[in-house]
Formats: C-alpha cells, structure tokens, sequence
C-alpha cells in the first residue's frame, strides 16, 4: 500500500473502530481497527499533539518518511515491523497490524534472559544490515537525538503551555541531578544544552540506521520468534552502540544479567553478523554510554544517587575524557 488514495480506501473498509487509551506519554491518538476481519491499529501522528515530533523536528514525523524512502521494506528478516501503510495529510496516519498480544506486558519484572538476548541479537543484526550507511537513511539527525530528552525540551514545552508529563519531568529532573550526582552534572549537563561535542566525537567512529527507541514498551516477539519494533520516531544515521546504550538506560530496572554481559552479548552478536568490532569499539562505546546519561540525567536523578546512578555516572565521566 502506497498511495494516499489506496490507504484511504482500505481503512474505509473497517467494520468496527474504537479508541485506544495508549499507555505511551507522547500524546499520539490510536484506534483499533478490524479490517477485513483483522485487527489493525491506526496511530495518528499530530504535531499539535506530539511533542516528540517536536522535539525531533519532524515535521510530518519520522515514520512516515521512513516509509516513503522504502528503508522500512530494509529490515532484516528478524525484525517484525507491523507497518502496513502511512498517509502524510496534515496529521499523518500510520495503520499497523495489531501486534498487541506479542508486546512485552508492562510489568516491574525482569524481562526472561532469552527475549532479552533476541533482542540484542537482532538489534545487532539491524545495524549489520545498515553497516557504513550513508545519507539515505539521514531522518532525524543525531543532534536531535541527544536533545529530544534536554532542557531545551523542557523549556520549549513549558513555553507553550500546560506542558506534557515528560517534558515536565524532564525539567524538573535535570535541576535536580546537580544536587543528587554532581560529578555527573558537570559533565552530562553541559552536553544536555549542547550535545555538539559528543555528536562530532561519535561522528568518527562507523555509523549505522539506528532506531533510536529501544525501550520495552517498543518490543515484544511474536510467534515466529521475530523482535517486534515499535514506535520510529528517532530513527536515523548514528552509532550502534547508541542504541545499545538507550536499551541499557531505560531498561536498566528489568534487565536479566549486568549492563557488562550484556554489552558482550551484543558484541559477540555484531560480530557473529561479519561486522569487525577491533578498531572503534572502545571509543564508540565509552561516547555512547556518556550519550545516554545525557539523554537520561534527568531520569536517573529520580532515584538518587543509587548504584545505578553511580554506574552511569562512572561511565559518563570516562567518556567525557575523550572529548579533549
């Protein structure tokens, strides 16, 4: 399905349609829909709406775009993206197979360490396929990736009024980690208002298509054992080891085995996949683990000065190190 007119003609066949409460905090309206007698989700993508679009400066959303480059049609057999179809109107819509059922449950526990290293396996297997990628699959680029979660963010929202949760938080975390973790303000907060530095320093190690959400709430396997992916609002030209490192972040409290085995398990997957990890690993690995406490300071300063915190903090203040 590709055309405007064809994607209009085919949700007009739905017999039944109802809202869906979603529990993401991106303000992005969904319905359910029974088409043909599957069941499929309509996501309504409204820069009024969304303030992750407007974080990302993605005028008609990065999704889109991703689907009318073909980059999405890429992906490698393991992954199960349930686009079907993406209309670009003044609020694009994007109609997905319903993968609901297959979707890691919202839960406080750790997820089982055989998901958990599918999901690496294949996120290493994306970038594989991308390795050495160039401007086609330039959407959102890095910079924005690093201040979609800043106090730019924080202050552009409150500007506007009644600020979404995130946003909101997102400000108030970001005073506050100064006084919970000050070693790891001083580096992170900095790079939080202007993340140039740590973007060039990436910039000289390989780059890949990154998704750039690899949270839980994104992923799930279906029956086939593919990684289902979630939610292509970050995805663009970057670093691998980007998106290890936000996996590690969010997920950190449900994670089966130490952030340390884990980044190992991703490392023997990206090799297994012929990519040579020798020359650049370390150097990408140090910039990105300090890139993810600039996207999460804020977050992690909720919980104070934990050893989770001081985990990040330790691995912030080595990366700033290589940036002169």
């Amino acid at each position: 399905m590709s055309e405007d007119t064809d994607f209009a003609a085919f949700v007009a066949r739905a017999t039944a349609r109802e809202a869906v409460e979603s529990a993401g905090k991106s303000g992005a309206r969904l319905e359910r829909l029974r088409i043909d007698g599957e069941p499929y989700v309509l996501k309504y993508l409204d820069l009024a709406q969304d303030w992750t679009m407007r974080a990302a400066g993605s005028i008609g959303g990065a999704t889109a775009e991703l689907w009318h480059r073909g980059l999405l049609g890429r992906l490698p057999s393991c992954i199960n993206q349930p686009i079907v179809g993406v209309a670009r109107n003044r609020v694009t819509q994007v109609l997905m197979r319903d993968v609901g059922p297959w979707l890691v449950p919202v839960s406080d526990e750790a997820i089982g360490l055989d998901q958990h290293l599918r999901f690496l396996a294949h996120m290493a297997a994306l970038h594989a396929a991308f390795w050495g990628a160039g401007p086609e699959v330039e959407i959102v680029p890095g910079m924005h990736r690093y201040l979609e979660l800043s106090p730019w963010t924080a202050q552009a929202e409150a500007a506007r009024g009644h600020p979404p949760l995130v946003p909101r938080l997102v400000g108030e975390g970001w005073s506050l980690l100064e006084s919970v973790a000050p070693a790891a303000a001083a580096v992170v907060t900095p790079l939080a208002w202007n993340p140039a530095p740590l973007v060039e320093a990436l910039e000289s190690t390989p780059q890949t298509f990154v998704h750039g959400n690899w949270k839980f709430d994104n992923l799930g396997s279906d029956p086939r054992g593919r990684t289902i992916l979630l939610d292509w609002e970050l995805p663009g030209r970057g670093p691998a080891l980007s998106d290890l490192a936000w996996y590690l972040a969010i997920n950190c409290r449900r994670l089966p085995q130490s952030k340390e085995d884990a980044i190992d398990a991703y490392r023997a997957a990206l090799e297994a996949q012929g990519v040579d990890t020798g020359f650049w690993w370390k150097r990408q690995l140090r910039l990105s683990l300090l890139g993810a406490l600039v996207q999460f300071g804020w977050e992690k300063a909720f919980g104070g000065y934990d050893d989770e915190l001081a985990w990040w903090e330790q691995r912030a203040l080595d990366g700033a190190a290589l940036l002169g």
